[in-house]
């Protein structure tokens, strides 16, 4: 019978501490990202560091479990690549500026984890070519954001832990649109895709 009083006290303890009601957020998140393009026929390229921002709110659709989070944010992507060739040393840098806006479908486990995946829709804002080596200098360029798809479509999931007001998450995003759109922009990069991991940090309200 003494067994049988731990076991029930164990299970209902259990029990109140998954059935606690989980709370609907809403937040700013930010930090590192490093990105990347999906380039089949080159192999030798290094990621591409930059930063992202971006509101979120959280919807109930089935409550303390599942969530659809909107959000909107800016957001870094594009490719590096670097040779060193008897002496000579080059870094280029191609640039991507987005404006993404997320719609995620966020369970909930607990109040202090949440794990989230859903599509992208970005659009591009700018585009830039940065080239640096040991003999010319540093030298940057505009481009012409007509040869780039003005739209990008994206898949994306990561994990979110929360302590109080403050939060920690990562993400991975994968692109399912090719970044080039001119002839002279697809000689270059082929079918090229973004895709980019985010470690942010945030707060909610």
């Amino acid at each position: 019978m003494k067994k049988l009083a731990i076991i029930f006290a164990f299970c209902l303890a259990t029990t109140s501490v998954f059935a606690q009601s989980t709370t609907a957020r809403t937040g700013i998140r930010g930090g590192f990202s490093a990105s990347n393009l999906r380039i089949k026929e080159y192999t030798e390229r290094n990621p591409l560091y930059g930063f992202h921002v971006s509101a979120f709110t959280q919807i109930p659709v089935i409550t303390d479990f599942l969530y659809i989070q909107p959000e909107v944010g800016y957001t870094n992507k594009g490719t590096r690549a670097t040779f060193n060739v008897a002496g000579f040393e080059n870094e280029s840098k191609f640039k991507l500026n987005y404006v993404e806006v997320p719609v995620l479908a966020t369970f909930k486990i607990g109040d202090f984890v949440d794990i989230h995946a859903g599509p992208y829709f970005g659009y591009l804002l700018k585009a830039a070519a940065e080239n640096k080596n040991n003999i010319a200098g540093s030298s940057s360029t505009l481009l012409d954001t007509d040869n780039f798809k003005r739209f990008d479509y994206v898949v994306g999931a990561g994990l979110t832990l929360y302590f109080g007001k403050f939060l920690i998450s990562t993400r991975y995003n994968l692109g399912l649109q090719k970044v080039a759109d001119s002839f002279v922009a697809q000689q270059v990069l082929g079918n090229a895709k973004n895709t980019s991991a985010q470690l942010s940090v945030g707060v909610t309200l």
